[in-house]
């Protein structure tokens, strides 16, 4: 059986609740105990990095990629397993999304917003059938969640956009849904 990927989406700040940060790092602990790689965007700021070394710690393999006029605002962390970078944030999100087996969003801002629309639009094209995880730690995601609800409810998505998102409320949640999606 091959090595299993995970593609985390999360904030290049650790966010206003600690919470937020224990979450990065138990769920890069636990990607790594699983065997299974982290894929991010390669950044050692934020809960970006917190995922990452708490992966790294735990013996995880680490596949980071970074658009070039990132690397110095994030800090790109090159002591990954793999570190690519990319001329755009466009061709990062391809790379970080081709190179996993499932997406999980913890708390960020606008970036991860970016990342995990753009993961869920591509899905309802039909261009990928990869679980999306959205990791609602201390009901962060509750807005997105009720956004998500109103989409559908006012008609401009199909009901089935509910169905491509998982609502998990932590680490030990997201690893129990992962492995019931990926084994």
């Amino acid at each position: 059986m091959s090595q299993k990927s995970v593609c985390v989406y999360c904030g290049s700040r650790n966010g206003a609740n600690p919470a937020y940060t224990e979450a990065a790092r138990g769920f890069g602990r636990m990607l790594a105990q699983e065997g299974w790689r982290l894929v991010y965007g390669a950044g050692d700021v934020g809960l970006m990095g917190e995922v990452a070394r708490a992966a790294q710690t735990a013996g995880g393999d680490t596949f980071g990629v970074i658009p070039v006029h990132l690397l110095r605002r994030e800090v790109g962390k090159t002591d990954l397993t793999r570190f690519v970078v990319t001329e755009t944030m466009h061709e990062r999100k391809k790379v970080m999304i081709m190179n996993a087996d499932a997406v999980v969003v913890l708390p960020g801002g606008p970036g991860s917003l970016d990342e995990l629309f753009e993961a869920l639009t591509w899905r309802q094209l039909g261009l990928h059938d990869k679980p999306i995880l959205v990791m609602n730690v201390n009901g962060y995601w509750d807005t997105l969640r009720a956004l998500v609800d109103q989409l559908i409810g006012q008609g401009f998505a199909d009901s089935s956009l509910g169905d491509y998102l998982t609502w998990v409320s932590g680490p030990d949640d997201a690893m129990e849904q992962l492995r019931a999606k990926l084994t």
